[in-house]
């Protein structure tokens, strides 16, 4: 993130009883402070353009970036000004429980288009052993949720992932603690975890959306424990309700609000044609409005519904949320194997031109084994985004 002055004026952070000199000017010291602050949480970049997130727009923009000396001397004029609206720990967040809720996400995005791809192991459950996961394959070789940051580099020289709740074997923190150290040992980051759930966040029943909210957070510090910057929490649909902004909205913020004491990304997909919708995500995303709850866009589950024109509407809408990861596919395949293809070119005009600057993760869905498909994919990704 680059640090600009005029962040100092925004509405809601906390002021501070600066003292008053006779020009009205913030004392040295003061102004001093400020500028070290913007070191310890290392704001200052090198005086190339970098990307900056706006978290009002929920988007990124180019903008130069300031030397402390710049700062400094801008800092000065402003407060000559009597402009500084905010105090050290106000503007630069000291503490993660000081932050206010439109404090925006503290994530590092890489840049080349290798690095932005990362491999889902929903695409290889057919081969995870785990006790949750009910679509392994006992025909095909297995592995072990911690095989795979090993497999996904040895087989497409990737090195992030998107593991899916289900292929946890446990989440003791002795197996947690299994599963980082072959992260490191492979040189492999998990991205985002892809999280299920039985309960909805807008069933009629209270208790239950309780239920949902609680799940929701174990996942989150789960996400803490193996250094994922975010999660994708499936929006289950009930059979006692129809699907409600209201509620949905009124939970996913308690999420949201836990989440982001922790700096953990909460994004919803287009998945279910009823529950996740695109155009029912988006109205929820606007709903919560805050800047650790976003869309994660999937280029084809949209698809489903038989009409190319309402997918690329549903993307397009959804990518104006995202931030940090999209789903990448050339099809879905239905309830009855008949595939719905997409046209990727389309789909990535969409995705570049909202902006977005997140991982991009590929989830091959269709029948037959996923290594060949899923290596297609990262080629195609690779082009696109080049």
């Amino acid at each position: 993130m680059t640090a600009r002055c005029t962040f100092l004026g925004q509405s809601g952070m906390g002021r501070i009883s600066d003292p008053k000199t006779r020009k009205g000017r913030a004392p040295v010291p003061v102004i001093r402070q400020l500028a070290d602050r913007l070191e310890i949480h290392r704001l200052r970049i090198p005086t190339a353009r970098q990307p900056e997130y706006n978290p009002k727009t929920w988007r990124f923009r180019h903008t130069d970036s300031l030397t402390r000396r710049a700062f400094l001397e801008k800092l000065s004029a402003l407060t000559a000004g009597g402009l500084v609206a905010s105090g050290v720990r106000g503007a630069f967040g000291a503490d993660r429980s000081d932050e206010s809720a439109a404090s925006q996400p503290h994530i590092s995005l890489p840049r080349a288009p290798r690095d932005r791809i990362s491999v889902a192991s929903y695409s290889f459950r057919a081969y995870i052993d785990g006790p949750a996961n009910h679509d392994r394959d006992r025909s095909l070789p297995g592995m072990d949720l911690t095989d795979f940051p090993a497999e996904v580099v040895k087989k497409f020289n990737i090195r992030n992932i998107e593991p899916h709740n289900r292929h946890f074997r446990s989440l003791d923190p002795a197996y947690l603690g299994i599963f980082r150290e072959a992260l490191g040992k492979a040189s492999v980051k998990v991205v985002d975890i892809a999280v299920g759930g039985q309960s909805s966040f807008y069933d009629g029943d209270p208790s239950t959306r309780k239920k949902a909210i609680a799940y929701a957070k174990k996942w989150v510090d789960v996400a803490v424990e193996i250094g994922s910057p975010g999660i994708r929490t499936h929006i289950h649909r009930p059979s006692n309700s129809v699907p409600s902004v209201q509620r949905t909205a009124e939970s996913l913020r308690e999420v949201v609000e836990y989440a982001a004491g922790k700096n953990v990304v909460v994004n919803l997909e287009n998945d279910d044609l009823v529950s996740e919708d695109a155009f029912f995500v988006v109205k929820v995303i606007e709903e919560v409005n805050h800047p650790y709850l976003h869309a994660l866009p999937d280029f084809a589950n949209s698809m489903m519904t038989g009409n190319a024109d309402f997918n690329y509407r549903a993307l397009q809408a959804m990518f104006q949320h995202a931030y940090s990861i999209c789903h990448v596919k050339d099809g879905e395949a239905g309830d009855h194997g008949k595939l719905f293809s997409i046209d990727m070119k389309k789909s990535f005009d969409i995705l570049k031109a909202s902006g977005y600057r997140g991982y991009c993760s590929m989830e091959f869905d269709a029948p037959g084994e996923p290594y060949a498909p899923t290596a297609r994919l990262i080629e195609q990704t690779i082009r696109y985004l080049s």
